[in-house]
């Protein structure tokens, strides 16, 4: 009898009318698209032809500066220290290359966060908005990983710039699902957690990773990103970039050998926090993949900030509005500015604790405070890379404008870098009141350095480091690098 029922009993399906291949697909549905997936799978996809001329001009922009500014990093304090503890505490590979020392090279990951420490070391790198550093975090980490392929593989400048793009665009648009992040920052330094996310993406698509693959890489670096801006104006803020760009890299190398991690780390899901553990009100929207048509990158519309000195963006309100106030009091003085004929001065800016600083005791802590840079600029009418040695921050004039600043905190100036202004106002002794407003300095992304500025500030920096023959050529280098067929040449002109 068991035997009969056995050869009678037909499948569900075949009694249904239904074709077997038909169950199949109800029994195995396609995944439905994530945004962590659909991140990866825009990483894997995008291609060197969806960069359109002005994409490109502007991130070549951000490599010479970028590259410039962490030269003239590397003769810091706080860059020999980190570049002694990697040649110190690891064994040698002789790989990669090291901004401004010829005959140093250490392994790829180490190299990307030296270099990293360079490039943020003395604040002097490029700020976009919403508020972060994209260069620092992304372009060590693609050197880096440059250096580390074989020498007759070398990639081409193309691809180069598509992997910085691909860091770039990744880091504006997480920053994108939240509001608190268009703000000054309170409790992440942004490019800690951005940053390395877009190294990670960076790195991913320099090495033609899968859709998983660039989806894990991202996964991967979540769990690496991070740091509290309370180190904001030490030695350690530095080692936020360095760490960004060199965990991104490794999150890449290891999503390259199978690790596997949160498939939906971009994603909100309730009760588990995955990258919303950074922004409180983050709203994730999914990223479409690149079309024959093309994609419009973020940098296209949203244009980067260049600092003409080293210090925080924020900085640059005061010290424009300040530098013409001093063209005012030199102009009714004896040529110079004497604290002995100021009574006040009164800042009004953005409430912002950690670059309210009334008397900064190091560099680090003159370049986040807007005292500081007030008082500089109006005794000397500008703020340069010398406004922060030992001597000019310790100067007796200066300490005495110093105890004469105070700040106060409209409500229509919020901590926001594409609504803040910077207002000085100071009484002399007589009773005469001088005011000055900065609402966009030269050099923010509604007033962009030219390229002239722009290449007047990295001979200025690079020379400090490397002759003016090398310095030259990199100009030119980074320009043609959308032309060139191995960035190899780029490389080689670095020490």
């Amino acid at each position: 009898m068991i035997s009969t029922l056995q050869k009678t009993v037909r499948p569900m399906w075949a009694v249904r009318g239904l074709h077997k291949s038909a169950i199949e697909v109800l029994k195995h549905p396609a995944p439905e698209e994530t945004v962590t997936s659909s991140f990866g799978k825009f990483i894997s996809e995008i291609k060197p032809h969806h960069l359109s001329p002005k994409v490109l001009h502007r991130s070549k922009r951000m490599v010479l500066d970028s590259i410039g500014v962490g030269l003239i990093g590397s003769t810091t304090e706080v860059f020999e220290l980190a570049l002694q503890h990697c040649q110190h505490m690891y064994a040698p590979d002789d790989i990669c290359s090291v901004y401004g020392r010829k005959d140093t090279k250490l392994s790829p990951t180490l190299a990307a966060f030296v270099n990293g420490v360079a490039t943020h070391s003395m604040d002097f790198d490029d700020t976009w908005h919403p508020a972060t550093h994209p260069s620092g975090a992304v372009l060590p980490a693609v050197l880096a990983l440059s250096d580390m392929m074989p020498f007759n593989h070398k990639p081409n400048g193309l691809d180069f710039l598509l992997a910085f793009n691909v860091g770039i665009e990744i880091q504006g648009r997480l920053m994108r699902f939240s509001n608190e992040a268009h703000n000054i920052p309170k409790r992440f330094h942004p490019p800690s957690v951005v940053g390395t996310m877009g190294s990670a993406a960076a790195c991913a698509r320099f090495l033609s990773l899968d859709a998983s693959q660039c989806s894990h890489a991202l996964a991967i670096a979540a769990s690496l990103s991070g740091a509290p801006m309370a180190n904001a104006a030490t030695q350690s803020k530095p080692l936020h970039i360095a760490n960004a760009s060199r965990l991104g890299l490794e999150a890449a190398l290891l999503a390259s050998r199978g690790l596997e991690a949160s498939p939906l780390i971009l994603d909100v899901v309730a009760g588990v926090s995955g990258f919303s553990a950074f922004y409180e009100d983050y709203v994730p929207q999914l990223l479409e993949s690149p079309s024959d048509e093309g994609h419009v990158f973020l940098l296209e519309e949203q244009d980067m900030g260049f600092k003409r000195f080293p210090a925080h963006l924020g900085m640059h309100w005061v010290a424009d509005a300040a530098a013409s106030l001093h063209k005012l009091l030199v102009g009714v003085g004896t040529g110079t500015v004497s604290p002995a004929n100021i009574k006040d001065i009164q800042l009004r800016v953005p409430k912002s604790k950690y670059i309210n600083r009334p008397f900064p005791e190091s560099e680090h802590e003159a370049r986040h405070s807007f005292q500081f840079n007030a008082c500089s600029a109006l005794l000397d009418g500008e703020v340069t890379v010398q406004s922060f040695t030992p001597a000019a921050i310790s100067r007796p004039e200066l300490l005495a404008l110093l105890s004469r600043v105070h700040l106060e905190h409209p409500d229509d100036n919020p901590a926001n870098f594409n609504r803040m202004y910077g207002e000085v106002q100071v009484t002399l002794v007589g009773g005469d009141i001088l005011k000055a407003r900065c609402d966009t300095f030269y050099g923010h992304w509604r007033n962009p350095l030219t390229n002239e500025s722009l290449a007047k500030k990295f001979r200025n920096n690079a020379g400090v480091v490397l002759p003016s023959e090398k310095v030259e050529m990199l100009i030119d280098v980074v320009e043609e690098l959308d032309r060139i067929g191995d960035c190899g040449v780029l490389l080689s002109q670095l020490q």
